[in-house]
């Protein structure tokens, strides 16, 4: 795992209940090394925004991962984005979906590098 440079960030992190801080963490990650393989997402920066971690490329549209009322934890996208429609079109009937915000996890071995990277990855370049 790569270390968190941000101390608000990191007081983020630190301040979820542990499923939601794993899965949030096992979600970061793979954020991390999606990006890391795509130019145009660097540099991502990594803030807070509406107190959640988030991810935030030059020509992407902002991920946030965190808890949520239906789950331990979730990857959320920009609502008004076609990145969820995508994405359920891509991958019908895999995953919980909320609405067009949102990848519902109960469990960190939910989460499918290859499927939810893509995502990732549409997110980190929504504006190319």
């Amino acid at each position: 795992m790569t270390q968190i440079e941000d101390p608000a960030v990191a007081a983020a992190f630190a301040a979820l209940p542990p499923d939601t801080r794993a899965g949030a963490l096992a979600l970061r990650d793979l954020i991390l090394e999606t990006a890391s393989a795509l130019p145009s997402a660097q540099p991502l920066q990594e803030a807070l925004r509406w107190g959640q971690p988030a991810y935030l490329a030059p020509k992407g549209s902002t991920i946030r991962l965190g808890g949520h009322k239906s789950a331990p934890f979730a990857l959320f996208v920009h609502c008004q984005s076609r990145l969820m429609g995508d994405f359920t079109t891509a991958f019908p009937d895999e995953d919980r979906i909320e609405g067009n915000r949102a990848v519902l996890f109960d469990d960190v071995d939910q989460i499918d590098p290859t499927r939810h990277g893509w995502l990732i990855a549409r997110a980190l370049t929504y504006h190319l």
